[in-house]
């Protein structure tokens, strides 16, 4: 039970980041002359899931509000998942050296 509350809790928090990443980076694109410093790596997870699984879906250019929404969704499952298997396994790892 707390890999799963600790993996849901690490993916809001990063869809939370990734989405004031987003807001800002859109609203202050002209300001910065670009995407916003660090979005990139904000993103992460969810640009490569919009790369990798939305992107042959959806062959067509979308619209902003859609992209977003799937770029959150693929940036809480990629974190949530990832953060759930570092803990099994890092818990595996902890309780093996304690015996």
């Amino acid at each position: 039970m707390a890999t799963l509350k600790i993996s849901l809790f690490a993916g809001l928090v990063a869809s939370f980041i990734g989405l004031i990443a987003l807001v800002l980076s859109w609203n202050l694109f002209d300001y910065f002359g670009g995407p916003l410093p660090g979005y990139q790596f904000l993103l992460f997870p969810g640009n490569l899931s919009l790369v990798h699984v939305w992107h042959p879906l959806f062959t067509e250019e979308i619209d902003l509000v859609p992209k977003m929404g799937l770029v959150l969704v693929g940036q809480f499952t990629i974190v949530a998942a990832v953060t759930a298997v570092a803990y099994k396994v890092g818990k595996g790892v902890l309780d093996k050296h304690a015996t």
